[in-house]
């Protein structure tokens, strides 16, 4: 009788375990369907506040835009700062000094190199018909061109009506508004910039000084981390790209290519943009020594110069500089700078780069965005 006491008792116990196996196993079910909605929930709410966040990007660009030029400017030219600040020259008068260079090296540029670029894009619709005549002369296109217009005219009526030309008569309200524009915002960039070097961190200190931001110092070294590695990222690729510009202005001159100063420089700014810059620039290097030149082989020898350069300077030279720190990912680079020239046109494309090697630091110092160093 004991003994069956005592297996009775084991089956009891056998049987419990197994009652509160299912109702752990029910209870594990109802958290993981109950964890479901809310984890899509979240998501949905992530991708709606991206969303919003690129739509106000776009519409208050008059606004951020000065602002994210300037700040990414001074963070290029604070390492000039600080070795005036070295020699004991007091903050707010080296940010004068910086801007007023900056001031008078952009008004020298202006002086000198408008006239020939103001001279470029008026001639540039006879150009392009020069251009087109000089092709035609130099390559073999004009039994392709009779075979186009043979087609062309198949099936075509022997009636032909003369063409209507329609001329648009020019808006001055339009270039008066774009010049408006422009001069406003250089304006407000300009003092922006001043304000970001003559600040420095005080300006940092007073963001994280609140009361709900719980580790002050972390988030101020981050920031300060970001600074650092943008500082150090824009005024290498600065004395890089001017470098270029030197070389390849140098070449152009040697090769007979009128204007090389112009072209150096456009090659120089034109570098800050990765992949299209290059392309656009040998594109346009191509097209004038086409014009300036006067057969094709000789045409091309100043875009095949700049096209050396630009390898030898992508591969080579900016990696050694640079090093693996700044290495990142070339597909996340071309969407980045797709968005950038979707949201602010150009100049988001210039600070395209920027934002990348910010967000990278912060993956990396802050453990919730971790998951971000993979794709950066």
């Amino acid at each position: 009788m004991r003994a069956v006491k005592k297996v009775s008792a084991h089956d009891e116990s056998v049987s419990s375990g197994f009652s509160t196996w299912h109702k752990g196993e029910d209870l594990d079910e109802d958290k993981l369907t109950s964890r479901a909605p809310a984890h899509s929930l979240a998501s949905h709410v992530s991708i709606l506040t991206a969303l919003g966040i690129i739509g106000f990007l776009y519409f208050a660009r008059t606004v951020f835009l000065p602002v994210s030029l300037a700040a990414v400017g001074a963070m290029a030219l604070k390492p000039l700062l600080l070795w005036q600040m070295r020699w004991r020259v007091p903050r707010v008068v080296g940010a004068g000094v910086i801007v007023g260079v900056l001031l008078a090296i952009l008004a020298f540029g202006f002086v000198e190199l408008s006239q020939p670029a103001m001279k470029w894009i008026s001639n540039a619709p006879q150009s392009i018909g020069q251009l087109r005549e000089r092709m035609d002369k130099m390559l073999p296109t004009e039994k392709i061109k009779q075979a186009t217009d043979m087609l062309s005219q198949t099936g075509e009526s022997t009636t032909k009506q003369a063409p209507v030309q329609v001329k648009e008569a020019s808006d001055p309200t339009k270039a008066i508004n774009w010049t408006a524009g422009f001069l406003g915002g250089f304006i407000e960039t300009t003092i922006l910039l001043y304000m970001f070097l003559a600040m420095g961190d005080a300006f940092l200190n007073k963001i994280f000084d609140g009361d709900g931001i719980r580790d002050k110092h972390r988030a101020v070294s981050i920031a300060q981390e970001v600074q650092q590695t943008i500082s150090n990222y824009l005024f290498t690729v600065s004395w890089i790209n001017f470098t270029l510009g030197i070389c390849v202005g140098t070449g152009l001159y040697f090769l007979g290519v009128p204007n090389a100063a112009l072209w150096g420089l456009l090659a120089a700014l034109l570098n800050y943009i990765p992949y299209f810059g290059p392309i656009v620039g040998i594109i346009i290097i191509a097209a004038v020594g086409v014009l300036t030149a006067d057969s094709l082989p000789k045409g091309l020898l100043p875009a095949a110069w700049y096209l050396i350069l630009h390898i030898a300077e992508a591969d080579f030279i900016t990696p050694i500089l640079l090093g693996k720190h700044f290495t990142m990912s070339p597909l996340v680079i071309f969407v980045a700078l797709l968005f950038g020239i979707c949201l602010w046109g150009v100049l988001g494309a210039l600070l395209a780069v920027p934002i990348l090697i910010s967000m990278k630091v912060i993956c990396q110092r802050v453990p919730a965005f971790s998951f971000g160093c993979r794709f950066l």
